[in-house]
């Protein structure tokens, strides 16, 4: 995919590890030191698309990325996971999965990937719920 901008070997130069089918590569301009993304070098939109062998070395290569980051930033939790299509906040048409440290003096600390859904100000307009 010529236009992808996460397709390999687009992001080589940003790798901090590499796998078969992965990259770990931190994220541009994050908040969050530590923060980055396992992006698969093959393109896949989504999550979904992904392969039985890919989906068990991005699970590899995660246990490798935390090791690092515990050894590195020495953070006190983590937020780590996967969007899919734009409503539900991709904004790259390449699956990524992000791994983000979190620290205990953050602002927003203990604000998990769920908060703001336990929001009422984000329920669906008549209140659809499951029943």
């Amino acid at each position: 995919m010529d236009h992808c901008q996460f397709c390999w070997p687009k992001i080589k130069k940003e790798t901090i590890f590499e796998s078969l089918y992965h990259v770990f590569v931190y994220t541009p301009g994050s908040v969050l030191v530590g923060s980055g993304m396992i992006i698969p070098k093959v393109h896949r939109e989504t999550v979904f698309d992904l392969s039985e062998e890919e989906w068990l070395d991005a699970f590899d290569m995660l246990k490798k990325v935390r090791t690092y980051l515990d050894e590195t930033f020495n953070p006190d939790g983590y937020n780590v996971g996967w969007n899919c299509y734009p409503f539900g906040g991709q904004t790259v048409g390449h699956v990524h999965m992000h791994v983000i440290p979190r620290f205990k003096d953050e602002p927003l600390a203990g604000k998990g990937i769920r908060h703001h859904l336990k929001q009422a100000s984000n329920m669906r307009p008549k209140g659809e719920s499951f029943k």
